[in-house]
């Protein structure tokens, strides 16, 4: 099996050809690292306040070459042998990345300069893991896949213990580290399993050699099941998802907004490439595993959210919940490339867009209101309308968003799950809308929860002054609060985007 490898990377990597244009992002991006890395190193740390500026403008830099390489040209672009494609699906994914990462700059400017941190690291390690996630939206070969998932997660795991005096930090980092280990030796394993037989590491002609027989192998199940349940782990799929409470609540809460929305789309980026490109030939395989993860998924995350008594916590399980929304639609993959799978995926990339505005949104409030409570227990919540009305609306909005209602654009990217599934005109996609429903019933419990102890209950402590929040933060807030209406009322911005992903993607005709 070595010599299979050696000889398949060398027959496949003799002469790479590099595309500048295409490299452009992660060129950028790395600068930016050098660059912050440098001025950390001559710069003392009462004077490090400019780390976050020079991070952000690297970050937005890196959205130029993405926006000239997705006006100027329409076809995928091809490096070392197929591992790295940029097309339609990874520049919209980069660009998603990219901004999330600018969104936690944002949350983390004052953050982290008000706390006993190391500005210069914590950076450094928040742009390397954006690093990764843009590397594994072009990645589409097993190796390219596995390197993009460990550079976005090594940087992960430490700044999920960032807060190394804190003991529920430490023990929340740990579990993170000890459990995305494991997980990555599970798929490690599993992809070991696909290319013994195969013989590939390109998902191109893994798809190609399963429907040549190897598919139908009991060992190419095995593989296939192994592979994805590394990525369950890093979705926070039931019952990989022991780890989200803890660390959440562990973790500087900029990283726990970042690991909930960029950690979870990463991982998503790298199911939605295995599966409509790699394994799509197995939805006999695959539809059973979705439909059994989705399910338990949202029921057990939303049932446990309504007991919950800290808002992170609540917003952790509220998280794994929409991993569970959004493995539903994986559930009724079709074997034959169609509309069906088009439909699931543009239905998934939708949602991954607006999930982050109303989830980086929301933090940016907990934020906000944590930094004149002291504290996560949503005790502390009550009466937040008296004295700050601004922040009580504006997480009002995230909170009916993340529950679906209407005018905000949640309602309508759930809405699109919900038809990728019924389209399916299966038993099983009928029994699991109805399941999704019930969830999005049940999530509104806590969802209202919240609203009602902001707006209707007594401040705890009788103290109604003003919170003043950091100019940063107030960006943070206005600028996904503001998106989530807009696309409310005007979701074809959002579907156009989500549909052309699918152009190179290989799902289509």
């Amino acid at each position: 099996m070595l010599a299979q490898l050696v000889a398949a990377t060398t027959a496949t990597y003799d002469t790479p050809t590099l595309d500048w244009h295409a490299l452009a992002p992660l060129i950028v991006l790395v600068s930016t690292l050098v660059v912050a890395l440098i001025v950390d190193s001559i710069v003392a740390k009462q004077q490090s306040g400019a780390l976050p500026s020079i991070v952000g403008l690297g970050l937005l830099g890196s959205l130029v070459p993405i926006i000239t390489l997705a006006i100027h040209d329409d076809t995928a672009r091809s490096m070392f042998g197929g591992a790295i494609v940029i097309d339609r699906f990874a520049l919209l994914m980069s660009a998603f990345f990219v901004v999330v990462g600018y969104l936690t700059v944002l949350l983390s400017t004052n953050y982290i300069a008000e706390g006993d941190y190391y500005e210069g690291e914590y950076y450094f390690l928040l742009l390397a893991s954006v690093i990764g996630m843009v590397f594994m939206a072009s990645a589409r070969d097993l190796i390219s896949i596995f390197v993009a998932l460990e550079l976005l997660s090594i940087p992960a795991y430490l700044l999920a213990a960032w807060r190394k005096r804190d003991r529920v930090g430490v023990e929340g980092g740990l579990k993170y580290y000890l459990m995305g280990v494991f997980a990555s030796a599970v798929m490690l394993y599993g992809m070991s399993l696909i290319f013994g037989g195969t013989g590939e590491t390109h998902l191109a002609a893994i798809r190609e050699s399963m429907a040549g027989g190897f598919g139908a192998e009991p060992v190419a199940t095995i593989g296939i099941v192994l592979t994805l349940v590394g990525f369950g782990f890093k979705v926070s799929a039931v019952p990989f998802h022991n780890w989200a409470p803890d660390t959440y609540e562990g973790a500087p809460t900029p990283i726990t907004a970042f690991l909930s929305v960029a950690s979870k789309a990463a991982g998503f980026v790298a199911i939605l490439q295995l599966m409509f490109v790699g394994f799509v030939g197995q939805a006999n395989v695959l539809r059973p595993m979705m439909l059994i993860l989705a399910i338990a998924t949202m029921t057990v995350a939303n049932v446990i959210a309504i007991r919950q008594t800290n808002v992170v916590r609540m917003f952790a399980y509220s998280s794994v919940a929409q991993a569970g929304f959004l493995l539903a639609p994986l559930a009724v993959i079709t074997a034959a490339d169609g509309g069906v799978n088009d439909k699931i995926v543009s239905s998934v990339v939708l949602y991954l867009m607006a999930y982050a505005l109303m989830n980086m949104g929301a933090f940016a409030v907990i934020i906000a209101v944590s930094r004149r409570t002291g504290t996560g227990e949503m005790d502390a919540w009550g009466g937040l309308f008296s004295y700050a009305p601004g922040l009580a609306s504006t997480m009002a909005v995230f909170l009916f968003a993340l529950g679906g209602i209407p005018p905000m654009v949640g309602w309508f990217v759930k809405f699109q799950l919900f038809q990728a599934v019924i389209n399916a005109e299966t038993a099983s996609a009928y029994v699991l809308a109805v399941v999704m429903a019930v969830n999005t019933v049940i999530s509104m419990a806590y969802y209202l929860g919240l609203i009602r102890r902001m707006f209707v209950d007594d401040a705890p402590d009788g103290d109604t002054s003003p919170i003043k929040v950091p100019v940063p933060l107030v960006a943070a807030m206005g600028l996904t609060a503001v998106a989530l209406v807009v696309f409310g009322f005007l979701p074809h911005i959002l579907t156009d985007l989500a549909d052309s992903a699918l152009l190179a993607f290989g799902t289509g005709s």
